[in-house]
């Protein structure tokens, strides 16, 4: 099946084209109504004053070329149908709709489809009395020894800086001189992992092996120069970097880091890095991406292109344009880092001694271990089967720390923070967390003069808050809540009831609104007791014998 979105394969171009009109963020573009077929984007602040620059080809290459239609760059684009060069009609029509006194430049990718249709209209527009003319853009040097090298990214850079020559009001014969100099200035070279997918086709791109990649793919997914046994994103910007090198020499140059349209954001990000390290950062000037600029529809790839730059250039690739696609230039410079000391979260406590806390502390601990085994059985039918080696887990933690007399058992503030401490980096999973949380929270409210039972009922706050679990979505909150509010308005004896109570309830709860539970059918619930919740009602039991 498909592996693209749309309604109706033969309007898929039209409908696109609509598309990048209405969200140009300028506002800008219009589409010439001249017939169906005829697919032109052209400025719609176009008054003929001065040269007309024109590019285009297939579409799937976008945002080129539309997305470069707008005052500083482009004048009009024509869209051909997918990966196929546009007709003589249509250029013609895009020639004779924008052209003035001063002539237009057209820009054309070194393909022959585009060369004949592009040329043939130009010939005929002559026949108009217009002036025209046209430069080819053969920047792909996968092949060294190919006498018509492709037009690939490198194009973006050729429509950066005659469109800026236009728009300063340079003369036809001066637009059409800077932008063949930056077509004899700018080399670039791809690779990829996976070629493209055509809508509406059922192949695959699985010509790739995997673990490999092409060298100097084509745009349109045509076999590359060469394959690559690697994926390592340092071996391949080296790989790229050397062939680039070799034609820019030592010059200052401009890098175009293009998407070829599958890569991730992540990924573009992690190759940038990799140039930034390579033997080509001595003679960055500027960078333009990473971002898909010439892209194959949704080719896993990337190229490279370098501009050997000269001042005329870099002024241009600088200036402010009103595009869609175009990427505003980032002057190159090391990585930029601010000092900043590492935070040390631990809590300052002094040990002291409270032998009603620590006979509190060790009923609690002592009970969580020795419900190790019954609450894993209850909850490898509800869960992953590991609540209670969690929770024994860290209650060990907290004995080992009691018995060697590191607690501060006569400062509540400071005991909960640090149970709160020690519970996140030694429980596993949310549970360490949820229970951290808890502590840490309940300990701060303590600090500011909270009592007891208000600073663990605020601990539970946190704990809902970040957790987003609450009462009825069959967690240890249906025993906690309502024992700690028991605790608060009555005694420890209706706090002991009402968790036991809670803890009942869990097991008529046929569906988990948060936790492991969620995931598991109501038929797996049914009468089962939640084993977080039975470990707050056992923990509350234990309290009344001390």
């Amino acid at each position: 099946m498909s592996r693209f979105f749309f309604n109706d394969r033969k309007q898929l171009v039209n409908d696109a084209v609509e598309g990048i009109v209405l969200s140009a963020p300028h506002g800008n573009l219009v589409r010439l109504d001249i017939d169906p077929a005829i697919r032109v984007i052209a400025r719609g602040d176009w008054d003929k004053s001065r040269v007309a620059v024109i590019s285009g080809g297939g579409s799937g290459h976008e945002p080129a070329h539309a997305g470069f239609v707008g005052k500083g760059m482009l004048t009009a684009a024509v869209c051909g149908d997918l990966f196929a060069s546009p007709s003589v009609d249509a250029v013609l029509n895009a020639i004779v709709a924008v052209t003035g006194d001063r002539g237009c430049l057209l820009i054309v990718k070194n393909y022959t489809g585009d060369r004949l249709n592009f040329g043939l209209a130009a010939e005929k527009a002559k026949r108009y009395g217009l002036k025209v003319e046209m430069v080819i853009v053969a920047d792909d040097i996968a092949l060294p020894d190919n006498k018509q090298p492709r037009g690939i990214a490198g194009t973006a850079l050729v429509h950066k800086i005659a469109g800026y020559a236009a728009e300063q009001g340079k003369t036809l014969n001066e637009v059409r001189h800077i932008a063949q100099q930056a077509c004899d200035s700018v080399y670039s070279l791809g690779v990829a992992m996976e070629s493209c997918n055509l809508p509406g086709s059922d192949d695959e791109a699985g010509r790739i092996k995997p673990g490999h990649i092409e060298l100097g793919l084509g745009i349109h997914g045509e076999p590359g120069a060469s394959v690559v046994e690697s994926h390592n994103s340092k071996a391949i910007i080296d790989k790229l970097v050397a062939a680039l090198k070799a034609k820019a020499g030592d010059a200052k140059v401009a890098v175009l880091i293009n998407n070829l349209g599958g890569v991730s954001a992540l990924e573009m990000a992690l190759l940038t890095k990799e140039l930034a390290h390579s033997a080509l950062k001595e003679q960055i000037g500027w960078l333009i991406g990473p971002a898909a600029l010439v892209s194959s529809l949704d080719m896993k790839g990337f190229s490279l292109s370098v501009l050997k730059l000269t001042p005329a250039f870099e002024q241009a690739l600088q200036a402010e344009v009103e595009t869609i696609g175009w990427q505003k230039p980032v002057a190159f410079a090391p990585l930029k880092t601010l000092k900043h000391g590492k935070i040390h979260d631990s809590v300052d406590t002094t040990p002291s001694d409270n032998a009603q806390v620590k006979a509190l502390v060790l009923s609690t601990t002592q009970t969580l271990i020795d419900l190790e085994n019954r609450l894993n059985a209850l909850d490898a039918k509800v869960g992953d089967g590991d609540t209670g080696s969690t929770f024994a887990e860290g209650a060990r933690d907290i004995v080992q720390l009691l018995n060697a007399g590191k607690l501060p058992l006569n400062d509540s503030a400071q005991l909960m923070q640090l149970v709160g401490e020690r519970l996140a980096t030694v429980m596993g999973g949310s549970s360490g967390v949820l229970m951290s949380i808890f502590f840490t929270a309940a300990g701060q409210a303590v600090h500011e003069g909270k009592t007891l039972p208000d600073a663990l009922l605020k601990g539970l706050q946190q704990m809902k808050h970040y957790g987003g679990a609450g009462l009825g979505d069959r967690t240890l909150i249906d025993a906690l809540q309502p024992a700690l509010e028991a605790l608060r308005d009555q005694n420890l004896n209706a706090a002991i009831e009402a968790a036991k109570t809670g803890a009942e309830s869990t097991a008529r709860m046929q569906k988990a609104g948060a936790g492991r539970s969620s995931y598991v059918s109501k038929e797996n619930l049914d009468g089962v007791t939640d084993p977080g919740a039975v470990a707050v009602a056992e923990v509350f039991a234990a309290l009344k014998k001390v």
